[in-house]
């Protein structure tokens, strides 16, 4: 496959994972559509010969007007999507205000969704895309303290894992990354988002709260840290769904994602959640 007649629209590009895929396909011959918030990133990525534009997933009317963007610029030919955006909101269940899931909602599932569907009835209609969806191995996994974040990714993977079936035989092929730990701002972000629903609210688990946020924030080296994989490590995979004439439904990164994999196909669910921390 020659990928310098494909296009690909990335989102989240600002920094980590986006930014880099976004780079590294528009180094190997892709044209490329990055997205992202702050107009800096969105200069920055421009000065880098990407073709940036503004989008946020909380905002409806940025979603639209971007899709009219790409399907124009594309005279309806675009070939990928990767759906990389949102971020991860901590907190207790019992803790979460109903507006915070409904934000984590609107950003890591209905945003996606809605950008999705403006887009692929074009790769319906010419027999071939591939869409891409940054899921996480707590896309099957709970753990605690990350109950919105969870519930956001459980629903990707239902959701996606349904569409994968209902584009059988359309040539569009679905797949789903199901990362592990990886270099990101996600911890920086998180604190961002504890402070605004969970910050100064009365708990009994500010104390883990703020133990989970610190270990969040510790260098790559240092706990969890030492299985973190660069956004390469993305990348191979990112690369694969779109070139490969037989994409993976799903791919696995890093190794936790892998040996929480393992565990679920052969430990009892007792078992299995009690190694997630979600057990009794």
């Amino acid at each position: 496959m020659k990928t310098k007649a494909k296009s690909v629209l990335v989102t989240g590009c600002s920094t980590g994972i986006g930014a880099y895929c976004a780079r590294q396909l528009h180094a190997e011959g892709w044209q490329v559509f990055a997205t992202a918030r702050k107009p800096e990133d969105i200069e920055q990525l421009r000065q880098d010969g990407v073709e940036a534009f503004y989008l946020n997933y909380a905002e409806p009317e940025s979603i639209a007007a971007l899709a009219d963007t790409i399907i124009e610029r594309t005279n309806g030919t675009l070939y990928g999507l990767f759906n990389n955006g949102g971020y991860a909101q901590p907190g207790a269940v019992e803790d979460l205000p109903v507006d915070a899931l409904r934000a984590q909602f609107e950003a890591n599932v209905f945003g996606y969704l809605d950008l999705t569907n403006r887009l692929v009835p074009h790769m319906i209609a010419r027999g071939e895309g591939r869409i891409i969806i940054h899921s996480s191995v707590l896309g099957f996994t709970p753990m605690r303290w990350s109950g919105a974040y969870n519930a956001s990714k459980f629903a990707l993977e239902g959701l996606y894992g349904s569409m994968s079936g209902e584009l059988r035989d359309t040539g569009v092929k679905v797949s789903l990354l199901e990362t592990g730990p990886v270099e990101s701002k996600i911890g920086e972000n998180s604190l961002l988002h504890y402070q605004k629903w969970l910050e100064g609210k009365e708990s009994r688990h500010t104390a883990l709260y703020e133990e989970r946020l610190a270990e969040m924030a510790k260098p790559s080296d240092s706990g969890i840290g030492k299985f973190r994989k660069g956004p390469d490590a993305v990348y191979k995979r990112v690369n694969h769904a779109l070139t490969s004439p037989k994409p993976k439904p799903r791919y696995f990164i890093t190794m936790p994602t892998y040996g929480m994999g393992i565990a679920q196909r052969i430990l009892t669910s007792k078992a299995f959640l009690r190694l997630a921390g979600s057990g009794r």
